[in-house]
């Protein structure tokens, strides 16, 4: 079931409790614009308005995630133009998102498109996709987050492969680096991303949203910092009605009936 009209993402209820957004440049290898970006934070923050979504999928479809940003539009821009750029802020917003975010990647993630998918949660990758960073090859370097989010991901070492060299990695050793989660068949990547979303959407989402966010946290700061987050936000979710019900349908042995309070 398609929802409102946008014109670069296809935004759809693809299971119940999970919403879809699909990058629509396939012409373009879905190139991100100032527009699909905008677009895309838009889509978030309506859904996080919606208390019947409860995850989100991010893809750009079978063959293609994003191949990077769209040139063109980047070409005329002066360092004036750049400095006053209102992509940080929508980069911003579409990292702050509440809900949980599953990228579904098949085939290229470079640029823009692998700073994107950084963006999701949980990336689950098709065994064609190929992730890299190779602005240098044009004179620049990522500036989307994709140094910072790239080497706490995958470590120095790799990231400074993937930045300096503009090399790709695939989806395999995007794995045992630690980028992905998971690697599926190609035609199976954006149902596996569905059922995860499915099964994230089944949990309590008071808990699902705190987790998200100490975890985040954790990434973003240093051990003792991320442990006190984490108490914290545990100590919020002990006066929850889902934390009572959850540990009442476990004694009980019945399937737990979660409200989201």
């Amino acid at each position: 079931m398609s929802e409102k009209n946008y014109q670069e993402i296809i935004v759809s209820q693809c299971a119940p409790q999970v919403q879809m957004i699909e990058l629509n440049r396939p012409k373009l290898r879905n190139a991100l614009t100032t527009t699909l970006l905008r677009e895309i934070a838009q889509a978030l923050a309506a859904a996080e308005q919606k208390d019947s979504i409860k995850a989100i999928v991010l893809t750009g479809g079978d063959k293609v995630f994003a191949a990077g940003a769209d040139l063109k539009e980047m070409a005329s821009l002066t360092a004036v133009d750049v400095l006053k750029d209102q992509r940080p802020a929508i980069w911003r917003s579409i990292y702050q998102c509440k809900k949980p975010i599953i990228a579904a990647v098949n085939g290229f993630a470079l640029g823009g498109g692998c700073e994107l998918a950084m963006h999701a949660d949980i990336i689950i990758a098709g065994e064609s996709a190929q992730f890299g960073q190779p602005e240098i090859n044009l004179g620049i370097m990522p500036g989307a987050g994709g140094t910072q989010r790239l080497i706490r991901a995958v470590g120095k070492s790799l990231a400074m492969k993937i930045v300096l060299a503009g090399e790709f990695i695939g989806a395999e050793e995007a794995k045992q680096s630690g980028l992905v989660a998971e690697v599926t068949a190609v035609e199976m990547t954006i149902e596996r991303a569905i059922a995860l979303a499915k099964s994230i959407a089944s949990k309590p989402s008071l808990a699902v949203q705190q987790a998200k966010e100490v975890l985040l946290q954790a990434f973003e700061s240093h051990l003792q910092a991320g442990i006190a987050y984490e108490r914290k936000a545990f100590t919020v979710l002990s006066a929850t009605e889902d934390r009572n019900e959850g540990i009442a349908a476990f004694l009980e042995k019945r399937p737990p009936q979660y409200k989201g309070q």
